[in-house]
């Protein structure tokens, strides 16, 4: 068996650039047809599909196990009917790697057709699928546009810890792990730290992992994801956090659209301007059209935002609604109240296509407001010290936001269930792949 000649190999995406030149290239066989005396072969590499077209006099041909990995010499041609418009004519291949036979799934269909649950548990093999590694090249996209937008901003990346001592954020459950003898948890969001680097570099962002032990077996919850933070200082209010959580999300889907567009005019465009609805009329206009009661219910149920998405678009034309002002009680302790309603909080969510994919708002930023909210609570200074004492030291209004990417994903791709927009999920019961 030959093997792979010393040099970089062509992406897909670099061939358009060399018509009639001779290329190598690299990548995994897709498919393969015959057609009368020729031989169409489909391969696969990290970007996209690439064509190559055999003729009997190109000489003999290799045994072709679909997903065996190849590397493959010929002429790029113009093929208006091949993926990307071109095609590698009079190829030469040579095998670098043989998959055994059979696939444990079928990978050369436009359609891969499998369950959830058979989905997951061959991860490894489905994420091959063209259709599966376009979620993620367009989760890619979206991730490369916040940090660029964010960083022309004048906004700092950082780093938080993800092993902390104590809760990062009350309401949710932590995942305790043993820290060389003594307990120590899985950061639930990097809430605290990133409010001390506000007090550092006034703008930061943070992309990472976060982890939630909510034993939830949901279509929209998992218990490790991507949040995708930003946290900016002197601010008059949480309405400048709002304003520039448009601002990123119209970047991020700027950048995603080249991945994930096949029509421009379907792909979801952020307003001008998001319409806001303050969460008390949120809920009543929600009980007077299911013709419930919830305007004594303390956060909106999924059945809810539905509603609320629909609302939105038929009233405003609008993908993404703001629900601001959501009762202060149920709101992490740092939330800063609404000066003109103190029972209600300077935060909102943001709903995309009827389902919250982002929530901020403004935070304490005296002192003396922290321990009175503490106090108010029932809750304890023990574990917060640190967190605690920078507000002592001219900490300036300040605010902030979280996207969850796998649900913005999820809502963007249309896909059924979260885990799908995960590589590999972590839930309630799935510890593998």
């Amino acid at each position: 068996m030959s093997t792979m000649p010393n040099q970089v190999s062509l992406l897909s995406t670099d061939l358009p650039q060399y018509i009639g030149q001779p290329v190598r290239i690299a990548g995994w066989i897709h498919r393969v047809r015959q057609l009368g005396g020729l031989t169409f072969i489909v391969i696969r590499d990290g970007l996209g599909l690439i064509q190559l077209v055999h003729q009997a006099d190109d000489g003999d041909l290799p045994h072709l196990t679909p997903d065996t990995a190849v590397s493959v010499e010929g002429i790029v041609a113009v093929e208006s009917r091949a993926p990307g418009g071109v095609e590698i004519r009079r190829p030469t291949l040579t095998i670098i790697a043989v998959a055994e036979e059979p696939l444990p799934i079928f990978l050369g269909g436009r359609e891969l057709d499998i369950h959830l649950d058979g989905l997951l548990k061959a991860r490894a093999l489905t994420l091959r699928h063209p259709q599966v590694r376009r979620i993620f090249q367009v989760q890619n996209a979206l991730v490369h546009g916040f940090r660029q937008y964010l960083t022309r901003q004048g906004f700092t990346e950082v780093h938080t810890p993800k092993i902390v001592a104590g809760a990062s954020e009350s309401g949710a459950s932590v995942f305790e792990v043993n820290y060389f003898g003594q307990a120590a948890y899985l950061a639930q969001s990097p809430q605290l730290y990133k409010q001390m680097l506000v007090g550092v570099f006034s703008r930061v962002f943070e992309v990472g992992p976060v982890f939630r032990a909510e034993p939830h077996a949901t279509s929209r919850h998992l218990s490790e994801y991507m949040s995708l933070d930003l946290e900016m200082g002197f601010i008059q209010d949480h309405r400048a956090v709002m304003a520039e959580c448009r601002n990123v999300l119209d970047a991020m889907l700027r950048e995603a659209a080249g991945e994930g567009a096949s029509d421009a005019d379907a792909w979801p465009q952020v307003p001008e301007v998001i319409p806001v609805i303050h969460f008390s009329d949120a809920v009543a206009k929600v009980s007077r059209a299911l013709g419930e009661d919830v305007t004594r219910e303390p956060d909106l149920a999924p059945a809810h935002e539905a509603w609320l998405g629909e609302w939105a678009m038929a009233e405003f034309g609008s993908d993404f609604l703001f629900v601001e002002g959501y009762p202060l009680r149920t709101r992490p302790f740092y939330t800063h109240e609404d000066p003109a309603r103190p029972s209600y909080s300077n935060s909102f969510d943001l709903l995309f296509r009827g389902q919250e994919i982002v929530t901020g708002g403004q935070r304490l930023h005296q002192y003396e407001d922290y321990i009175r909210a503490l106090e108010q609570r029932g809750m304890s200074v023990h574990g917060l010290e640190h967190y605690l004492e920078v507000f002592r030291y001219g900490m300036p209004p300040h605010g902030g936001l979280a996207i969850g990417l796998e649900r913005l994903t999820a809502r963007l791709m249309q896909l059924g269930n979260i885990r799908e927009a995960r590589l590999f999920p972590r839930d309630r019961a799935r510890l593998t792949p």
